[in-house]
């Protein structure tokens, strides 16, 4: 499987281009459709599938000409449906963990609120797309509309519990950086280790 990030847009954006073979997945495509359909033409990739990892429109802004040319709808936690602005007929909604198979693409999502209601991290294999959940060396805003810091630390204290060769992607390259490994997170990072240290108080 090959990850190929593309950062786009004015934000720092990190839309992935998720391929193998000729098939592919995009994880929180909101900038520059005419760039990615270029990319998926030139690399001769068949879309099975978009996922978002959360509803704000830095994620989401652009991508309904998108959906709409390849006759898809984008998966999206229905809490984040009224914060995405998107039309219900360009969305597939679910509600919590899913397990979902796209040809080869075994994808698996996580609810890991705090960011927003309805945030998520998508993982296939042995990586894991954190959106604005989770940064290297960070973690997403807590003081936006839906957002939740008592729901943050408890999906930080979730992620710091998978294996920890566990490859992360964010949804964001601040500081130059959009991955991770959760054992370097749980090093170094100081909102991961503080929700381990209270592990024991976060209810």
């Amino acid at each position: 499987m090959n990850i190929e990030v593309l950062e786009l847009g004015p934000m720092a954006n990190c839309t992935y281009l998720v391929s193998e073979a000729n098939n592919a997945l995009l994880i929180d495509p909101g900038w520059d459709m005419p760039y990615i359909e270029h990319t998926l033409t030139q690399k001769k990739l068949k879309l099975l599938g978009v996922l978002f990892t959360h509803g704000h429109f830095d994620h989401v802004k652009d991508c309904e000409p998108l959906l709409r040319a390849h006759h898809l709808q984008a998966y999206l936690e229905e809490k984040d449906v009224a914060l995405s602005g998107l039309p219900q007929e360009v969305l597939h909604t679910y509600c919590g963990e899913q397990q979902i198979q796209m040809g080869p693409f075994a994808i698996y999502i996580l609810p890991t609120p705090g960011h927003t209601a309805g945030s998520v991290c998508i993982q296939i294999g042995n990586d894991l797309f954190t959106g604005d959940t989770l940064f290297p060396g960070a973690c997403g805003r807590v003081d936006l509309p839906s957002s939740d810091p008592r729901a943050m630390r408890k999906s930080l204290l979730m992620l710091s519990k998978l294996p920890a060769d566990t490859r992360i992607f964010a949804g964001h390259s601040y500081g130059g950086r959009c991955s991770s490994t959760i054992e370097e997170e749980r090093l170094r990072n100081p909102f991961i280790k503080s929700a381990i240290k209270d592990e024991g108080v976060i209810v």
